[in-house]
């Protein structure tokens, strides 16, 4: 069953069809009874003719993507567990990478890293990009946005807050910064760079041609400085500057510009936290995760401040599932002929640097840091109205303590790949759903909504009809793939506050059922060399508690994910497509 706007603008056109034949009809009757003076009117055809061009009964559609999200801080958030009381959960919703380039890459296209070709967050080797900015657009990634598709279905489109890794304004060779490239496929343009991390004093980018600044072939990106307030400036006067809440304004703004069109809209608001930090930009404020100052606790007080929906002190280390888990039954283990197996060297070898102490803290001040969010979205939500189709979800997850991990992301645990998936909008059945999702199949399930078509190169599918439809069948699989590459400058994902291991996770592919997770690890870190071995883990532990690869290998289920996990490999789209099923 298709949503039931559908419905609607199919029932609409039926009846000024009907309209038109009735006219058409009633015209030569009312004539043969009498009135020989009068010639049918054709001026009720012509206005029923254009109201069936005109009118569009289509949804307008919202996504708002967090950065770095754990899914234990959905809890702390009054309006987003509002909403997931009110929609549709999907509690097996994860990432194909849990890395924010390659994830934002595949949303965007629908496609897995090992098409989009983005494997990292930074180009690496200019000559040929592995990752960022650089690599999306060098590998044809920007005509493949769904959002361009939506265009052509006669969407308007826009786009505020976080984009690609490294799409960035440059020094010209007059000294002057020069603003990053235009992008294909949104009609409205307002991302922030990187400088925003820092939460306070960076820059974004827009196309002044209209009072949204309306993009289209004659606007040219420009810079807007967004200076750090002054020290001496209050908390409100702070906040104003604040990067989630700019992106805020810039958000509702579009939607005030556009809520009444007759055409329909779809808007993708990136927030930036709660990522770590960038950057130090006031005194006494030394988290590695800012909070807005109307959220922060006072000074002395660290179980202080606003934590939403439960106290800061009642959010304990309990909550990371699986935190300070003993690793010495991790390590990888080799496959061998004849299904022989043996251990292979663990590739978790950081020093435990994160204390209990320093977990905690940035634990309560990452539910403080979402808490703006969770504000911008009641008033995104009050502003687009219940006729609009609103997703909330993260481009990944993030470890703190877990699996001995310190803190950041890149594995395929589900701390890291986990993500929120929830759905509001017209004939969205609440509840929860049990069909397993992933990023890429975001991009098919607008243009599915949209009733566009879906390009074959789009590995993902649509979940829409199971918004209306919560027990239909769908996924059953859900994929990962990771690549290593040493950090390089501009790397963003180190999350040194945390002791971050983002350099030391192996490339791997992966495939997670509802019974466990397979991960074959490539523990050679030369781009050319391979040393396959794997982990596997049964989900009647509520985390990755240990490696059952040497005993379970050879259980059906195990042979099941081995098989998927083969093919996955390198896998075009239909195939990718057809995995998960």
């Amino acid at each position: 069953m298709k949503p039931k706007w559908s419905a609607l603008l199919g029932a609409a056109l039926l009846a000024v069809v009907a309209l038109i034949a009735g006219l058409l009809v009633l015209g030569p009757k009312t004539v043969a009874a009498g009135s020989a003076a009068a010639e049918p009117s054709a001026a009720p055809v012509e206005e029923a003719a254009e109201l069936a061009a005109t009118t569009d009964e289509r949804p307008n559609m919202v996504l708002i993507l967090m950065d770095d999200f754990s899914l234990e801080l959905l809890r702390t958030m009054p309006e987003a567990t509002r909403m997931a009381a009110e929609g549709a959960t999907y509690q097996n919703s994860f990432v194909i990478d849990s890395l924010c380039c390659p994830s934002r890459a595949a949303l965007l296209t629908g496609q897995t890293p090992h098409h989009t070709k983005v494997l990292t967050n930074t180009q690496n080797d200019p000559e040929h990009p592995v990752g960022g900015w650089s690599a999306f657009q060098r590998y044809g990634n920007l005509e493949k946005q769904f959002s361009i598709g939506l265009q052509e279905a006669g969407y308007t489109t826009g786009f505020v807050g976080k984009y690609i890794n490294a799409y960035e304004a440059t020094i010209g060779a007059d000294g002057k910064r020069v603003p990053p490239p235009k992008v294909p496929g949104w009609d409205s343009w307002n991302a922030l760079l990187g400088g925003a991390y820092g939460g306070w004093g960076y820059q974004s980018t827009f196309i002044s041609t209209s009072s949204i600044h309306r993009l289209d072939d004659n606007g040219a990106v420009q810079l807007r400085n967004h200076p750090r307030p002054p020290t001496s400036a209050g908390p409100a006067v702070k906040d104003a500057g604040y990067a989630t809440n700019v992106t805020r304004d810039y958000a509702l703004a579009f939607i005030q510009e556009h809520r009444d069109d007759e055409e329909p809209y779809f808007l993708e608001i990136a927030a930036y936290g709660p990522h770590s930090r960038l950057g130090h930009h006031y005194p006494g404020l030394d988290t590695w995760f800012p909070p807005a100052f109307a959220d922060q606790a006072p000074a002395g007080d660290p179980a202080g401040g606003n934590c939403g929906r439960v106290a800061c002190a009642d959010l304990t280390l309990k909550d990371l599932v699986g935190y300070g888990d003993d690793r010495w039954d991790n390590a990888p283990t080799y496959l061998g002929r004849g299904g022989r197996t043996s251990q292979a060297p663990a590739w978790r070898t950081n020093k435990v640097s994160l204390t209990d102490r320093t977990a905690l803290s940035q634990y309560r001040d990452r539910a403080r840091m979402v808490q703006s969010i969770d504000r911008m979205i009641t008033q995104v939500r009050e502003a687009a109205g219940d006729d609009t189709y609103i997703v909330l979800t993260s481009d990944n997850g993030f470890h703190l303590g877990q699996h001995q991990l310190n803190g950041g992301k890149g594995a395929p645990y589900d701390s890291d790949t986990r993500v929120p998936m929830v759905v509001v909008g017209p004939d969205v059945v609440p509840g929860k759903r049990s069909q397993f999702v992933n990023n890429i199949d975001l991009a098919p399930t607008f243009l599915d909504i949209a009733g566009a078509s879906t390009p074959s190169y789009v590995s993902g599918s649509s979940f829409a009809e199971t918004l209306g439809r919560p027990r239909l069948p769908g996924g059953r699989y859900a994929f990962f793939e990771h690549t290593y590459a040493k950090s390089h400058p501009g790397e963003v994902d180190l999350d040194k506050g945390s002791g971050g291991t983002i350099d030391i996770i192996p490339s791997y592919i992966a495939v997670r059922g509802s019974q466990g997770l397979l991960v074959r690890f490539d523990l050679d870190k030369s781009w050319k060399g391979t040393d396959y071995a794997y982990e596997l883990y049964r989900y009647d532990r509520p985390w990755e508690d240990r490696n059952v690869f040497a005993e379970d290998h050879a259980k059906p289920y195990a042979r099941d994910l081995m098989r998927r996990l083969n093919a996955y490999e390198g896998c075009a789209p239909a195939v990718c497509r057809a995995l998960t099923r």
